[in-house]
């Protein structure tokens, strides 16, 4: 029996695939951007949630919060800082509620409170946000790729393309790839900016249980 003639892999009609995968592509870009964009949201409200905006601010508390702690009352200390959710007030109500461990172990068990409850928290979020940096020029490239081998499968099944029908999946490579870079690019800037606002406000964490711990540890003393 006479076998059947193959056609060269380079002849195939592949234009239905590459449109297809373009529109996958387009869809993942979507979800891609949808999600960085949610993550960056959820990142930011959890930092401006937990910060003091100013050191205004927090000296304004921390003076409210230093009447009581010197006077030995602990109770309305721990109420001052009950139901606020900044990591100043949490760490504070932490510290008045084991004061009697001493400052040394108090301070430890503070820090890796805020290490634990706080940093580690927004460290899990931002890395969300990273891998959508990381994945969408990715996909985007993936779209690139799509995109020229349904231009080029046209090519070579055809003696004469006109440049109309190479446009489709031309457009394809290069909206792909615009639309990653346009994904990561401002999510570049918000971490960034996002970083700022963490350090600032480990800044003014550091500040402020500094010198919660040292009155307590003063009215220890004086007791």
């Amino acid at each position: 029996m006479q076998s059947l003639p193959l056609m060269p892999l380079a002849q195939l009609d592949i234009s239905g695939l590459t449109g297809f995968m373009g529109n996958l592509t387009y869809l993942a870009l979507l979800l891609i951007a949808l999600w960085g964009a949610y993550s960056v949201v959820m990142v930011w409200m959890r930092v401006a949630r937990q910060r003091f905006r100013s050191d205004e601010a927090l000296s304004l508390f921390l003076d409210e919060l230093e009447g009581p702690l010197e006077r030995g009352d602990f109770d309305a200390a721990a109420q001052i800082c009950d139901g606020d959710p900044r990591a100043v007030s949490q760490l504070a109500l932490v510290a008045i509620n084991n004061r009697q461990l001493g400052y040394a172990k108090v301070k430890h068990l503070v820090m890796d409170r805020f290490q634990r409850d706080v940093l580690s928290d927004l460290e899990q979020r931002l890395s969300w946000v990273n891998t959508v940096i990381k994945s969408a020029p990715m996909v985007g490239l993936f779209g690139t790729v799509i995109g020229m081998m349904g231009a080029f499968g046209k090519l070579a099944g055809a003696a004469n393309v006109s440049p109309d029908v190479l446009a489709q999946d031309i457009s394809v490579a290069l909206i792909t790839t615009a639309s990653g870079l346009a994904i990561a690019i401002p999510l570049v800037i918000l971490v960034a900016s996002i970083n700022i606002r963490i350090r600032k406000m480990e800044d003014l964490v550091g500040a402020g249980i500094g010198r919660v711990l040292d009155t307590l540890r003063d009215v220890t003393v004086a007791r």
